[in-house]
């Protein structure tokens, strides 16, 4: 999952972003309205948390310009107001979800997995390709029937691989959705954790190499 974090106290959303990746999500930051839409409209993101009162554009004119895009990413709002009325405007703005200040890190990790669990595009929570089941919510790999230990960063590549419909991933795709904005385009990352990943799930290997192309399952 890649998740943008729109929020202007610097520190709160560094505190957030560094929270979100122990638990494996990407996480980038953008610390005003119009910085928000420049990242939006170039890259692909699960969740955009969104924090309410925030300089240029503020959360409720970001959430009606999302929610009128397909295939658009899910809302997740923030605020310090905790009054019905103001949780109601949120939503009829287009949030998908509504939470308040102060929120404990836990409860933000479960509701952005529970939305992921339902984007758009109507990917399921488990998907089964060549012997490997992937629980996306509870984080679980399984290769016939027997448990599998990943990293995060392997758990979040095989994630996009799993989920492509057995479609190839370039090495782009893959450090755009499984990495942040702060990854080395020119690094070999990916190709380490394909090799690392490979490993760990065992022969026959699953994971092709499409020679200049990029990766895909083997079915």
């Amino acid at each position: 999952m890649r998740v943008l974090i729109v929020e202007d106290e610097l520190y709160l959303a560094e505190a957030i972003r560094d929270g979100l990746r122990l638990e494996a999500i990407a996480a980038d930051i953008a610390g005003d309205g119009d910085s928000a839409l420049e990242q939006l409209a170039v890259n692909a993101y699960e969740v955009v948390v969104l924090d309410r009162d925030i300089p240029g554009p503020n959360g409720d004119e970001i959430a009606r310009q999302l929610a009128g895009k397909p295939e658009s990413p899910r809302v997740l709002m923030l605020t310090a107001a905790d009054r019905l009325d103001d949780k109601a405007s949120g939503f009829e703005s287009g949030a998908d979800d509504y939470l308040t200040k102060p929120f404990a890190l836990r409860e933000l990790v479960l509701r952005l997995r529970a939305l992921a669990r339902r984007p758009a595009a109507g990917t399921p929570p488990i998907v089964e390709v060549s012997g490997i089941r992937i629980d996306r919510f509870r984080r679980e790999v399984f290769r016939d029937g027997q448990y599998v230990a990943l990293t995060r960063k392997q758990f979040a590549v095989l994630d996009v691989l799993m989920t492509a419909g057995g479609g190839v991933v370039s090495a782009e795709d893959l450090l755009e959705r499984a990495w942040d904005e702060n990854a080395d385009p020119f690094t070999n990352a990916v190709r380490i954790t394909i090799s690392t990943l490979r490993k760990r799930l065992g022969e026959p290997w699953v994971i092709e190499t499409v020679p200049g192309v990029g990766y895909r399952m083997n079915s």
